[in-house]
C-alpha cells in the first residue's frame, strides 16, 4: 500500500484517499444532475396539476428539493474545484486539516467538526 503524503497541499491526504474522495464527488455530482432533471421534468398532466391545494404542497414539496439538490450540487462542484487547486481537507475557519472520517461521510465538508458544531450553535 502506498502511504505518501501530498504535501501540505490537500490537508495531508494519501493519494488513495483523495482518489476514493473524488470518486464520491463526482458520483454525488451525477446523482444530484439526474435529480434536478427528475423534478424539472412535467411528471403529471395540467389537470393533475391544477387540483388545488394537494398539487399546491407538492409545488412547493419540488421547489424545495430542487433548492436543496442544487445547493449540494454547489458545494460537490466547489469541493471538486478546491480538490484541483490542491486546496481540499481543509477546514475554512481554523485551516486544521479535516477528519479523514468526516470528508468520508460529507466529501464536500468545508469545516472540520469542532468549526462545523461552532457554526451550527450560532445560528
Amino acid at each position: 500500500m502506498n502511504n505518501q503524503v501530498i504535501g501540505a497541499d490537500n490537508a495531508g491526504l494519501r493519494p488513495e484517499d483523495l482518489a476514493g474522495l473524488r470518486e464520491n464527488l463526482h458520483e454525488q455530482r451525477l446523482f444530484r444532475k439526474d435529480q434536478l432533471q427528475q423534478i424539472a421534468a412535467p411528471s403529471q398532466t395540467r389537470a393533475q396539476r391544477m387540483r388545488g391545494r394537494q398539487a399546491a404542497s407538492q409545488m412547493e414539496v419540488h421547489v424545495k428539493l430542487a433548492a436543496s439538490a442544487r445547493m449540494v450540487l454547489s458545494d460537490v462542484e466547489a469541493a471538486l474545484q478546491r480538490m484541483d487547486q490542491g486546496r481540499y481537507g481543509r477546514c475554512h475557519l481554523c485551516a486544521q486539516p479535516i477528519a479523514l472520517a468526516r470528508l468520508k461521510i460529507v466529501p464536500q465538508a468545508r469545516y472540520c467538526g469542532r468549526c462545523h458544531h461552532v457554526r451550527e450553535a450560532g445560528r
